[in-house]
């Protein structure tokens, strides 16, 4: 049997084992803290589908990782329906009406730093337009009331995070006391509650999610931001738009389809990344193909960003295309680029018993966000607003009023040639979403159908002319050298399981040998098992 982390990966069968008729098919779910896949797993249980499980996860992980997510945040969702094209919901977050084209970085302090949060319409817009109508919206967010009334047990992970960020924890004046124990930050295993959290909860759960937006929560917000400087108004809340479904971004791997997240996220430029590796050499050493094909990439999106957020199916179609990767493939010496952002999120992939696919990527942007919490509703604003262009007003991602927030989000699902699904992906980590997303795709379609190993495989990120290896390969130094790159160490602070975190955190589902397995990453928090 293989070996699953259960208290994050839960495998839901349905049917009797002893039963000689073929067992009806399953769901599983991956998720970053094991609150979250429980969760999911009692709303599968219950009869819900994918998506109800996925608005359950997605609160879950809004109370047990305040650190990556929660009702200030950002979401994008993947979903795949057998039989339908894939498609995203667009939870991006806007630059609030009020924000100055000439602001500069040191403007951006605390509630200055959040974008609109979009996490409690878009769950809800998917909730009531692709949900099963069997489970009610309260149900699916009870799990997380009572983990923020009960309090949940700190992961090692989490307590590891916490530790990295005390400092700047315990200076915030902006209510961070939500998130620690009697003024202290949490230890493992500590029992971390949040009261004020679970009226919120409480109240979306019988009022309805609009009451963000329209209701008391929005004004709470709205005065909130008013009394310390923050720009989202009222009016922002009011006039925040109704997610936007579109097409997911499409291509293909070997005999595999790849369908992942369009502009303002990453998807394109995993799409080009595995168009790159895919003429390599199998038999060059994987390393070698894994830093050419990322170089490439992440430097394409740097020097030449998806310059219309919108309007952006005929630049996207020529960047993801085959003879793009080919043009790319033109020998050249690697450049430098400046060290990307060192953002974090949380990713979750679901599948239900139908083989509806979900992959959902949300996040509050940095580690704790902007360090800023509502006194009476208990989450943390997102710190977006740190993503935008502060110095070039002619730059895509230049500062300004209702722009989207640019983001490396990169949930993904594939199917097979015959369009059928197998496997949903994603992960947390700012630009190494990507380079993580890519690479567990490239393993598990070219060296092993192996959802655990492939996300257990060591990773390698590369920024300009810098590579990163979570272990060190001497085997390939020669040739970085030759190429003009520089091997450079990562610290591992917040390393658990003897795995980096800052090479992301993968939770996916893959379909293998006749039947769907989660796989959690070991490099967050999670218990193997047989």
């Amino acid at each position: 049997m293989k070996r699953v982390r259960l208290s994050l990966v839960l495998l839901i069968l349905f049917g009797s084992c002893q039963s000689t008729r073929q067992e009806k098919s399953h769901g599983a779910i991956a998720a970053a803290t094991p609150e979250a896949a429980e969760a999911g797993m009692e709303v599968l249980k219950s009869g819900g589908n994918a998506i109800d499980a996925a608005v359950a996860i997605a609160f879950s992980l809004a109370v047990t990782e305040p650190a990556m997510t929660g009702l200030g945040a950002g979401i994008q969702m993947l979903v795949s329906i057998p039989g339908e094209k894939p498609f995203m919901i667009n939870g991006t977050t806007y630059s609030p009406a009020s924000t100055s084209v000439t602001a500069t970085e040191d403007d951006i302090q605390y509630h200055r730093r959040s974008t609109i949060p979009s996490f409690v319409k878009t769950l809800d817009f998917a909730f009531k337009t692709y949900g099963s109508k069997s489970i009610p919206w309260q149900h699916a967010l009870q799990p997380a009331i009572d983990q923020a009334e009960n309090g949940f047990r700190l992961g090692r992970f989490r307590a590891k995070v916490y530790q990295e960020y005390e400092k700047r924890l315990l200076s915030s004046p902006y209510h961070m006391q939500h998130f620690l124990i009697e003024g202290k930050i949490p230890e493992e295993g500590q029992l971390l509650a949040q009261p004020a959290l679970a009226n919120t909860l409480k109240r979306l759960g019988s009022v309805g999610a609009d009451d963000f937006y329209h209701g008391e929560i929005a004004s709470v917000i709205a005065r909130d931001m008013k009394e310390n400087g923050g720009w989202i108004s009222l009016k922002d809340l009011n006039e925040f738009p109704t997610p936007e479904v579109v097409p997911a971004l499409e291509s293909t791997y070997r005999d595999f389809q790849i369908f992942t997240s369009t502009p303002p996220c990453g998807g394109w430029v995993v799409l080009l990344a595995l168009n790159l590796l895919e003429p390599m050499d199998k038999v060059e050493d994987r390393n070698v193909n894994l830093v050419k094909a990322l170089a490439l990439a992440h430097g394409e999106r740097q020097v030449n960003p998806i310059q219309d957020m919108v309007n952006y199916k005929s630049e996207v179609s020529t960047r993801i295309s085959k003879d793009k990767a080919k043009e790319l493939l033109q020998p050249t010496r690697a450049g430098e680029m400046e060290m990307e952002g060192a953002g974090e999120t949380t990713h979750f992939s679901v599948v239900d018993s139908d083989g509806m696919l979900v992959s959902v990527t949300t996040s509050i942007n940095a580690y704790f966000g902007s360090r800023a919490a509502s006194a009476s509703l208990g989450f943390i604003y997102n710190s977006y607003m740190e993503d935008f262009v502060y110095d070039d007003v002619t730059h895509p991602f230049a500062v300004g009023p209702n722009k989207m927030a640019y983001s490396s989000m990169s949930p993904t699902i594939v199917r097979s040639k015959e369009g059928e699904n197998v496997m949903a992906t994603g992960s947390p980590g700012s630009a190494r979403i990507i380079s993580a997303v890519a690479q567990t795709i490239q393993y598990w379609i070219d060296v092993k159908s192996d959802i655990n190993e492939a996300i257990q495989a060591p990773r390698v990120h590369v920024v300009g002319n810098k590579v990163y290896f979570e272990r060190p390969d001497s085997t390939v130094s020669a040739w970085l050298n030759e190429q003009g790159y520089q091997l450079t160490e990562v610290k591992n602070e917040l390393g658990v399981n003897g795995l980096n975190p800052y090479f992301g955190g993968v939770h996916a589902v893959a379909f293998e040998n006749g039947r769907w397995l989660g796989a959690a990453d070991p490099r967050r928090d999670g218990v193997d098992s047989q």
